[in-house]
């Protein structure tokens, strides 16, 4: 009975997407049966013409962490401090590392003297955008909003670093970080390798091993999150009124906007389980720049984000890191609506 017991111990649990997918499932089985294959049907169409995209993501990241290629994201944090912002929040919203998977590098980069207006600008632009999220957006979304998005993870890294710089000596960014860093609980986060990066990685064990629990981590993640948020947008594009949706985020004006960052900064929505949800809300009467400011706004504030920079800082500067969010999703939001309405 023991060895049993300490058998089911270890078999692996289902995550909390998958669980929710299929309760989300069986409601509909048990109250609207006729329902239940369109919604499953829908899912797995959308899931089949993703998959180009996640196979590709899935490898690329793969290889890049097999190789150390996580260790060039120093550069960024070398020179002059305004250089150091700028190739921070570029970096952030081009490289394939979210923030949570670089905690380490982070913490000893803030622990050798840093300045945090560059960690800030990183951390700002790192959960809004990368390869893979960029194909993902594109084939959904159009490339239009795809670059749109990119451009404003870029501007949002900027805005928060050197927002930093200039507000170093106030209150808020004064002895920023936490006396002992609350690291864990994010992306499995990991050392990265040391040194220069070894492109042809194949030949050392370890760095295989990293490829393929690489590989299976992020594939198993995209799945499960874009598998919940799929069926979500059937459940949506079925039951929810689009006229309601036209009602709070449909229209022109700031109001909109701003209702997207309202809503989008709570919904703590990692950014490829956005993706859907928005072609959803976009279908039925969102405002192309609530879009903006729904996605940008919950990006920053998902659960892996979020957690990475409160593992590392006291709560005043993440504060900020959220205040620095809104204000810029609804900036990008405003100049986005303008652009698709001029």
């Amino acid at each position: 009975m023991t060895d049993l017991t300490a058998q089911i111990a270890r078999l692996p649990r289902p995550g909390k997407a998958w669980i929710a997918s299929l309760v989300l499932l069986l409601i509909v089985g048990v109250l609207d049966p006729s329902n239940l294959w369109p919604t499953i049907e829908f899912a797995a169409g959308a899931i089949w013409h993703t998959l180009p995209f996640i196979l590709f993501a899935v490898l690329a990241v793969a290889y890049l962490k097999a190789t150390g290629a996580e260790t060039l994201l120093a550069k960024a944090f070398e020179g002059r401090e305004t250089r150091m912002i700028f190739m921070a929040a570029l970096l952030g919203g081009l490289s394939p590392f979210c923030s949570c998977e670089v905690i380490p590098f982070i913490a000893a980069l803030l622990a050798v003297g840093a300045p945090l207006s560059a960690v800030m600008a990183f951390w700002l632009a790192s959960p809004l955008m990368d390869p893979a999220m960029f194909l993902i957006t594109s084939g959904t979304l159009g490339w239009d909003f795809a670059i749109a998005k990119t451009i404003a993870a870029v501007g949002l890294g900027l805005l928060g670093g050197y927002g930093v710089m200039v507000f170093a000596q106030s209150v808020v960014f004064r002895d920023p970080l936490r006396k002992k860093p609350q690291v864990g609980g994010c992306c499995s986060a990991k050392k990265p390798f040391q040194g220069a990066p070894v492109w042809k990685f194949w030949p050392h064990e370890d760095r295989r091993d990293t490829f393929r629990e690489t590989a299976v981590e992020n594939g198993l993640f995209l799945l499960k999150w874009l598998t919940l948020a799929y069926v979500i947008e059937a459940l949506m594009i079925h039951y929810v009124p689009a006229d309601m949706i036209a009602d709070i985020l449909g229209g022109t004006g700031v109001w909109p906007i701003v209702m997207g960052a309202v809503i989008g900064a709570p919904a703590y929505l990692n950014g490829y389980a956005a993706v859907p949800l928005v072609d959803a809300l976009l279908a039925q009467g969102m405002a192309p720049g609530a879009a903006m400011s729904f996605v940008l706004a919950g990006g920053v504030s998902c659960i892996p984000a979020a957690i990475a920079v409160w593992a590392l800082v006291k709560p005043r500067v993440f504060g900020a890191y959220l205040g620095f969010a809104f204000t810029g999703s609804l900036i990008a939001g405003l100049a986005w609506g303008a652009w698709v309405w001029a």
